[in-house]
């Protein structure tokens, strides 16, 4: 029967076989992990990525299931020797973690789970002796060395970010029986027992702070070689979900390759590594190819609440978050007590590597999803609005701009400043006024630049649409002409000039005592 379901929310790897779904071969990469006759990993991947199911396919490999790989690369290419090895599987989403003795008696549940399965005795009740007696048990019971995987390692840590200091202290005490847990792998006794360990989660939290006794686990994150091992290349989407896309062009009306040009720009675009190579979000698209709609899938399924709560202490300026310029050494979150929220931005999934030049990375907004959604959020979460009738209508903005309705989207902007309580825009100065801006138009949908760099200047914002693209430049307490005047000394829409699109130009003042636009001006470039 041909395989033809999508996957969607599937992380069993033999439900996934058996059950008549689309499997994107990985298996590959997977006997690049294992080629080694040892070999302890790490990586870390955003949510809904497909780490779950790696560790599945890992676990039955493992198992020696050799009828779940009929087909795949690692049967027509490789002569694997199909051992079957003790398999020790934590999955952190089945374990509490509401406060420290909830963790350490769920990880206890799970080993004694474990132990009662395979048949082996335990002699202490110990977490630490507990976890290591179960693998030396394990291995001389059934001679042959362990698989450790371990999946979403840190939703004890990161669950309790963003919501007080009393929620850091838990993580904090998690965090130190983590770091007594995982560190027993590296004792003689244990880590000659063991085949494989692979620890998989969102966040990378630094060596010093919770993998110290681990310290010869191989960091996969930011491994080229294992670029596109979790989520779907351009390739595999087209190998894979030919005849899904094809479906959708019927539905919608539209060509095949403008379909595959609008799911690109709204699902494809993560990079995690030096390689340029992008991959797809695996929910996302699977959610688009079945419901047939282009909208957000992947951002709605978890709320970033903690990196909103960062941003807000740090004040940070939301507009530089599409253009952040980072040394490798900033991808670690090093610690709980000095979180750093531009690696939490890239682990989590809401930016990526848009360019490296060998010794900074650049990074953005991987698609059109992503930062329509996260602008929409932040915007939510920081813009407070008076009237509910007025706290949607930033949904309005794309449509007014799409149809050079200028009064209308100027009317729109005023009537959401004015809705702001005064005591938290009065006194407000220029980034103030850039950032709501960028948010409120982000967050309506259109294709938005922030910043954009010229051979001569920089661009406040460039909205692009598929037929026009409006150069907007910003002021405050100056004037429309003097917004529009520079834009044409110094030439922003030189970029665009051979676009093939209309070229729309806005300058807009922002008086700041008046709390809204004074003065804007419309212009097109012939």
């Amino acid at each position: 029967m041909a395989k033809n379901f999508l996957p969607l929310g599937i992380q069993d790897f033999e439900t996934m076989r058996t059950g008549n779904f689309v499997y994107v071969d990985k298996t590959e990469y997977i006997y690049k992990l294992i080629q080694p006759a040892q070999a302890f990993y790490f990586m870390s991947r955003p949510r809904r990525f497909g780490k779950s199911l790696l560790v599945s396919t890992l676990g039955y490999l493992f198992q020696g299931r050799k009828d779940l790989f009929e087909g795949l690369w690692i049967t027509k290419n490789i002569n694997w020797k199909w051992v079957k090895h003790p398999v020790v599987k934590i999955d952190f989403n089945g374990i509490d973690f509401n406060n420290s003795e909830e963790l350490k008696q769920g990880l206890l549940d799970r080993i004694a789970d474990i132990s009662k399965n395979y048949g082996v005795e335990l002699s202490t009740t110990k977490l630490s002796r507990s976890f290591s007696n179960l693998i030396v048990n394990l291995n001389k019971k059934y001679n042959q060395d362990v698989v450790v995987l371990v999946d979403e390692y840190d939703k004890p840590l990161i669950s309790h970010l963003g919501k007080g200091e009393s929620e850091i202290e838990i993580a904090k005490k998690n965090r130190d029986i983590l770091k007594q847990f995982f560190g027993v792998l590296k004792g003689q006794d244990v880590s000659g027992a063991l085949r494989l360990i692979f620890i998989t989660g969102v966040s990378k939290f630094s060596r010093v702070s919770l993998f110290s006794d681990l310290n010869n686990l191989d960091d996969l994150s930011m491994d080229p070689k294992f670029s596109a091992m979790f989520g779907y290349t351009e390739n595999e989407l087209e190998k894979y979900f030919h005849n899904n896309i094809k479906n959708m062009t019927s539905t919608l009306g539209c060509g095949y390759q403008e379909c595959k040009g609008q799911l690109k720009s709204w699902y494809n675009g993560y990079r995690f590594t030096d390689k340029d190579e992008r991959v797809y979000n695996p929910f996302s698209i699977l959610n688009a190819l079945k419901k047939k709609k282009y909208q957000n899938y992947w951002f709605e399924t978890g709320t970033p609440s903690f990196l909103v709560n960062l941003i807000k202490e740090k004040n940070y300026p939301i507009p530089e978050i599409e253009k952040l310029i980072l040394h490798e050494r900033s991808f670690t979150t090093y610690d709980l007590e000095n979180l750093k929220l531009e690696a939490l931005l890239f682990q989590t999934g809401y930016i990526t590597i848009s360019n490296y030049d060998e010794i900074f990375y650049t990074l953005s907004y991987p698609n059109q999803e992503v930062k329509t959604s996260f602008a929409d959020y932040i915007y939510s979460q920081l813009v407070e609005i008076q009237s509910p009738s007025l706290k949607d209508r930033y949904h309005l903005l794309a449509g007014y701009l799409q149809k050079q309705k200028i009064d209308e989207f100027i009317g729109v902007v005023n009537s959401i400043l004015a809705s702001i309580p005064y005591t938290h825009i009065a006194n407000q100065d220029e980034s103030y006024y850039h950032t709501i801006f960028y948010l409120m138009v982000s967050a309506s949908g259109v294709l938005i630049h922030t910043e954009v760099l010229t051979s001569i200047g920089r661009i406040d914002i460039a909205v692009e649409f598929k037929e026009k693209v409006f150069i907007i430049e910003l002021k405050c307490n100056q004037s429309a002409e003097k917004a529009i005047t520079q834009i044409k000394e110094k030439r922003y829409f030189d970029k665009y000039s051979n676009s093939g699109k209309d070229i729309l130009l806005i300058g807009i003042n922002f008086d700041t005592s008046k709390r809204n636009i004074t003065d804007w001006k419309f212009e097109k470039i012939v």
